[in-house]
């Protein structure tokens, strides 16, 4: 296919969990072969693309740079750098949200912040969910990470940081700007981090609620793996079909 660049899923897509998908990596491979771009884009805020990296490495074999790994944490500065309201933040996440913020040059305010980021956090406290309330009620900014309700572990699904954004929406009555997959926003910046035009790439993932939806809500045409989230027997009931559909990524053709 004559696609000039690739936006790709992880979890679900190139690596299972903590178990690799060796189509994910031949795919990776032939990318890197053929030298054509491409960037991992990943509603995940808790891990820095360095750490990203380090996994794919260091557990699945993998070997790319970090500037290939588009985190909505990513996402999230560079639509509040854009948007210039201020450089003052609150956010409720962990490292990965929060430390990559704060070396972006905003500063950390609890009380009077411009933005209120709102991702998912292992060390959730009642706490910081009031803060992040009165910050709101005080006129900061609402912007949640990415509206996953749950995220799929060896445990089953747990609360995703769409439940975590849901408590604050809940709170303050107040909508989040969503940053994430689906969403236009992270489309956007990483169709622009490639340098290419939409109809020049491809969106390949295993949800078809966040990676293809974030292709088809976006004018992007969509490659929908069975080898996660979406099965076989849900491919015929989609409202709307991606452009392709395989059962393994060792089927695609560039």
């Amino acid at each position: 296919m004559n696609y000039k660049g690739y936006l790709i899923d992880l979890d679900g897509t190139i690596y299972r969990g903590t178990e690799p998908i060796p189509a994910g990596k031949h795919f990776v491979e032939a990318l890197q072969e053929r030298k054509l771009p491409f960037l991992f884009v990943t509603n995940n805020t808790t891990k820095s693309p360095e750490t990203v990296a380090h996994r794919l490495d260091d557990e699945f074999d993998i070997h790319v740079q970090p500037e290939t790994i588009y985190t909505a944490t990513l996402a999230t500065i560079d639509f509040m750098l854009s948007d210039g309201k201020g450089k003052k933040v609150y956010a409720i996440g962990e490292a990965g949200l929060i430390d990559l913020i704060l070396a972006a040059g905003f500063i950390w305010d609890e009380k009077t912040p411009d933005y209120v980021v709102v991702g998912l956090d292992n060390y959730l406290t009642y706490e910081k969910i009031v803060k992040a309330t009165l910050a709101i009620q005080k006129g900061a900014t609402f912007i949640g990470t990415n509206s996953d309700k749950n995220i799929p572990t060896e445990r089953g699904l747990l609360p995703g940081a769409g439940s975590v954004i849901s408590f604050v929406e809940t709170a303050t009555q107040t909508s989040p700007i969503y940053i994430g997959k689906p969403e236009a926003i992270i489309m956007n910046k990483a169709v622009e981090k490639l340098g290419l035009k939409k109809e020049e790439v491809i969106m390949v993932g295993d949800n078809y609620e966040t990676d293809i939806q974030a292709g088809l809500q976006n004018h992007i045409d969509t490659l929908l793996v069975l080898s996660g989230f979406t099965k076989e027997e849900d491919v015929s009931n989609l409202l709307t079909p991606p452009t392709y559909v395989l059962h393994s990524l060792d089927e695609w053709r560039f």
